[in-house]
């Protein structure tokens, strides 16, 4: 609880709200990389998934790269990210999906090789923002696809105001989120009580 109002202050500090209800923390998480807060995250999702027997962190390029990062290290196990265009080096069995941005405004084709997602895993899905979901049923879709177990989603900061972890719950998905903020207005947001 207690690094979870630390990431909260963080947010609040240092955060800026952009019209589009978009909120920049590129000072500390998505940009410019705060190590020791990235490594705490890491550490603390690691803690909350102890026991699920998570054998690969999946993420989605770019922004939660350094974060599923932190949190393979932190449980012992390999963090395979899904790219958001096809490329020469990614072939044979493909997985593929689609997923909209928010923040871009884009449709991806989100592809991961078949080689490093398999029926024997059990995925964990680490990302750095939750919105509407759309990158986490992409990458759910991608698990599924590769027959392998979902663990749950373990996000930094969730919109909880944009209703996306709240339908994955209602689906019976296990969604975890170090912060979630429940109210955001041009000069001010509020967290979610956790």
């Amino acid at each position: 609880m207690i690094f979870i109002r630390e990431l909260e202050q963080r947010i609040l500090s240092e955060g800026k709200i952009l019209p589009g209800e978009v909120l920049k923390v590129g000072s500390f998480l998505n940009q410019q990389i705060d190590t020791d807060l990235i490594k705490s995250m890491g550490d603390e999702i690691a803690r909350l998934y102890e026991g699920d027997n998570v054998t690969k962190v999946l993420t989605i390029e770019s922004s939660g790269i350094a974060i599923a990062f932190a949190v393979g290290l932190a449980m012992g196990v390999p963090v395979v990210f899904a790219k958001k265009h096809s490329s020469l080096n990614v072939t044979g069995n493909i997985l593929t999906s689609k997923v909209y941005s928010y923040t871009h405004q884009q449709t991806y084709d989100v592809v991961v090789s078949g080689d490093y997602i398999t029926g024997e895993d059990t995925i964990l899905i680490v990302d750095d923002f939750l919105a509407k979901g759309n990158a986490l049923n992409g990458l759910i879709e991608i698990v599924s696809q590769a027959g392998a177990k979902l663990a749950g989603c373990a996000i930094a900061i969730e919109k909880g105001f944009q209703g996306g972890g709240d339908a994955l719950r209602a689906e019976g998905i296990r969604v975890e989120s170090l912060a979630i903020i429940d109210r955001m207005t041009d000069d001010s947001l509020e967290f979610r009580p956790q």
